[in-house]
């Protein structure tokens, strides 16, 4: 059985809606750029959101002092997604958001007036908790059914929206909220850097040259709903989510293994689940964050699951960024998008194939080609490799 895709929303340094985010990738429009936070005059390479948290605030219900910008990027994409959904007592609704910062970015600002001496407020700290995000975003929308917060690393989004299908599948809800959010901060940003796997230039997927990844930040969320829910919304169907699957290679603490282990387990019983043939995915969006480790490790997966017939591919993350656990949210979207529009999205900043594989992506949008079935990927730390397949029919 497959899953009805009835909304989707995205915030991403391309965008701040989905038609924004969607002209950009057709124009090949970088998202990346010099950035700075503000407390710092260091300058560096980022995925940031054009809009400022009061901006953002503006759109909010809430009237407490402190909201981390990861709840105010969650509730713009979230309300995209959600729509003008109703609640009624016969459809049970349910929100899983994922993240990996919280609102570590109000931590942050807590413990620098701390260690200055200055007022501190302890409220802040109120915002810190992953949860306190998703609670946040689901009092907003009016959602209680249930509730939860995943933080898988990389694969949080995608793990998100598997989670949200299989509590449909399982007739536990109607509909469900499924994504992820994150916010740039200092400890995540300086946390890549210790790794040694933040590259000081435009990130280049897939590329020989490749150094490291630039951090993003975003959100994105989509509705699934099931039959009962859909009668009730009528709310048309935009896509169908088709497989899943989720696999570790328990290799390494941060790495992937060099064979790509648990992301040939996850592509292949994701594609296996769907009923959809190898030879029927029109297109992969790839993990592919410009690091050594990943790019050469998803590059052997690739071939593990598809021989030498691997299909169209491309990472988006060079428009914006890597999010965290809002990328695979993010690029589930772009994937929908991908089948709505027949597009394959150009992995902008690429000239040459790695070494060991030879695999060339897509450089070049192409809209020529139909795009029946989407290949998402979405590979964390420890090996929490995630992929997902989406379609135009169920």
């Amino acid at each position: 059985m497959s899953v009805r895709i009835t909304g989707i929303g995205v915030v991403s340094a391309i965008g701040l809606s989905v038609q924004e985010n969607l002209l950009a990738l057709k124009e090949s429009r970088t998202g990346i750029m010099p950035f700075s936070f503000l407390d710092d005059d260091k300058i560096f390479l980022a995925g940031a959101v054009k809009a400022t948290n009061p901006v953002l605030k503006k759109e909010s219900k809430t009237q407490s002092q402190f909201i981390s910008r990861t709840t105010l990027l969650g509730l713009k994409a979230a309300r995209e997604a959600y729509g003008n959904a109703k609640q009624h007592n016969q459809i049970r609704t349910g929100i899983i958001s994922a993240t990996s910062v919280g609102g570590m970015d109000q931590s942050e600002q807590f413990y620098n007036a701390y260690l200055d001496g200055t007022d501190a407020d302890f409220a802040m700290l109120g915002t810190h908790d992953s949860g306190s995000t998703t609670e946040r975003i689901a009092a907003e929308l009016g959602i209680s059914g249930y509730i939860n917060t995943l933080s898988t690393a990389c694969s949080s989004g995608a793990n998100a929206i598997m989670l949200g299908a299989r509590l449909l599948m399982q007739g536990k809800l109607d509909r469900v909220l499924v994504g992820g959010t994150d916010a740039l901060t200092n400890f995540t940003v300086n946390g890549f850097r210790s790794l040694m796997i933040y590259d000081e230039q435009w990130c280049r997927p897939f590329d020989e040259s490749r150094e490291g990844l630039n951090l993003g930040e975003g959100a994105a969320f989509l509705l699934l709903e099931n039959e009962k829910s859909i009668r009730f919304s009528g709310n048309r169907t935009l896509a169908f989510l088709n497989g899943w699957a989720n696999a570790a290679d328990a290799f390494h603490q941060t790495a992937s293994s060099p064979e790509g282990k648990g992301a040939t387990l996850a592509m292949q019983k994701a594609i296996e689940k769907s009923g959809i043939s190898p030879s029927q995915i029109s297109y992969i969006n790839a993990h592919g964050t410009g690091t050594k480790n990943n790019d050469l490790s998803e590059s052997v997966a690739l071939t593990n699951v598809f021989g030498d017939q691997v299909p169209a591919f491309s990472s988006t993350k060079s428009f914006t960024g890597h999010t965290l656990a809002a990328a695979g949210a993010v690029e589930a979207v772009f994937s929908v998008l991908a089948i709505q529009n027949q597009l394959i999205y150009p992995n902008i900043n690429f000239s040459t194939p790695i070494t060991e594989t030879g695999l060339e992506p897509v450089t070049i949008l192409q809209a020529e080609k139909p795009v029946h079935a989407v290949l998402s990927n979405s590979f964390g730390f420890g090996g929490n490799n995630s992929s997902l397949v989406f379609s135009d029919h169920a």
